[in-house]
């Protein structure tokens, strides 16, 4: 069923969400400072790719450096990708059968905007470092 999911959502958003955060990682990598940022981009936009059957948890050793990098991260890029998910879960919702996937996009809005200090894992085993 993932698996379905999945390919769904590569279709209808997945694919052009990615394309987003690999424009945002690429320009962040263009200074030494935003290659974290840009790495943090690249990392979340496989993510929003292919989500089903992954989910992210909080990172227990993530302290005030990901709290500062998550400010820097919402000035640079966060809010720029959180609206494109924001238009493109509105334009999914206008479906019956995009519904599911609209809702998909509204629950990638905190990993968009707030990256930094959140683990990308399966959902067979939700939690970090597992």
């Amino acid at each position: 069923m993932k698996t379905i999911l999945n390919v769904i959502w590569l279709v209808l958003s997945g694919f052009w969400l990615f394309l987003g955060y690999l424009l945002a990682g690429l320009l962040l990598c263009i200074t030494i400072i935003g290659i974290p940022f840009g790495l943090a981009a690249f990392r979340i936009g496989v993510y929003a790719l292919w989500p089903f059957g992954r989910t992210t948890v909080d990172r227990h050793d993530a302290g005030a450096p990901s709290l500062v990098g998550n400010v820097l991260w919402i000035v640079l890029a966060g809010w720029w990708l959180a609206i494109g998910h924001i238009v493109t879960g509105l334009a999914l919702c206008v479906t019956i059968i995009g519904i599911p996937f609209g809702i998909a996009n509204f629950k990638l809005i905190p990993v968009s905007l707030m990256p930094l200090g959140r683990e990308i894992v399966p959902t067979d085993r939700p939690f970090a470092g597992v």
